[in-house]
């Protein structure tokens, strides 16, 4: 198995921070480098055990994903080589698994959209016939295809927190209080199009190659003038539910290429989901790997270099 990067260390670019799984670094005044480790978060905590090449796959599917969608929305790719950015002997931590991209302020929402009922909206469902106050038809079951893609956004979880699903109309004042002077709530709007047609667009792409996108997660930014664009990772199995076509049956729970697996475990333990994160046994760690490089395999149509 490949040598797994939990946190980088390069001295040539000033640290910005370190998120959940990925190390931001300032590449002079307007980029940042990106470099997407193999840490692993579940339930909003990183746990002590990294997935060895995961970050290599997250990065290649969300430049995947970029190409496939280009034209709906403006993204942050600026084409540059994270590789020519950092000193010599920082290269191979940056290798496959970095891009250098505009830095931009980002809207304060998870642009969240389902497609199929699953996870807290299944949840919610069963208790208010609703997701995130949208009301659906009664009488459906777990994993059941909804009529139509919901736009359903969460608030964006501080450290040791978890996100919490709000309404469009929270979403929109959210955006009011935190873009000013740009128009937020426009903002927000424009957000909810983009992402509904950027889910739409790769769910039929995906569904062509046996692969049923439950749900997915994207993020956008705004440059100085306002201008919308979509950041970050990209409908990667850390951001998304995928699930195999031919293993989907309404009323169950379908196995998936994403870190559900995980999830699946954690729940099986007496662990209370809040930091420290538990171990994971080499098994778990070895299938979380292949899982994730197949999902780049069903998708993209070919092997990801080890």
């Amino acid at each position: 198995m490949a040598e797994a990067i939990f946190e980088t260390h390069i001295t040539s670019l000033p640290l910005i921070g370190r998120g959940k799984v990925r190390d931001l670094y300032a590449v002079g005044e307007d980029k940042l480098l990106v470099v997407a480790t193999d840490r692993l978060s579940a339930f909003d905590v990183v746990l002590p055990d990294p997935i060895p090449g995961k970050g290599k796959v997250l990065t290649a599917i969300t430049e995947f994903w970029l190409e496939q969608l280009a034209g709906i929305v403006p993204d942050h790719r600026t084409g540059i080589d994270p590789t020519s950015v950092v000193a010599p002997g920082e290269r191979d931590q940056v290798a496959g698994r970095a891009m250098v991209v505009k830095r931009l302020q980002p809207l304060p929402i998870e642009a969240v959209v389902r497609g199929y009922l699953i996870g807290s909206g299944w949840k919610e469902y069963q208790q208010k016939g609703s997701v995130c106050g949208i009301t659906l038809p009664a009488g459906l079951r777990l994993a059941e295809r909804l009529p139509e893609p919901i736009f359903t956004p969460a608030t964006k979880a501080e450290a040791g927190e978890h996100d919490e699903n709000i309404s469009f109309e929270q979403a929109e004042a959210l955006c009011a209080a935190k873009l000013a002077p740009h128009d937020g709530a426009a903002l927000a709007r424009q957000a909810k199009a983009a992402a509904l047609a950027l889910y739409t667009r790769a769910r039929d792409y995906a569904a062509e190659r046996g692969i049923l996108i439950a749900d997915t997660k994207f993020e956008f930014g705004i440059d100085a003038a306002g201008v919308l664009h979509l950041i970050d990772e990209v409908l990667t199995p850390d951001s998304s539910r995928f699930w195999p076509a031919d293993a989907w049956q309404p009323g169950t729970n379908p196995p998936s290429f994403d870190k559900q697996y995980v999830r699946d475990y954690l729940e099986t333990l007496a662990w209370d989901k809040t930091a420290p994160g538990p171990r994971l046994p080499e098994e778990v760690i070895r299938k979380t790997a292949e899982k994730y490089r197949e999902a780049y395999r069903r998708l993209v149509g070919r092997s990801l270099p080890e």
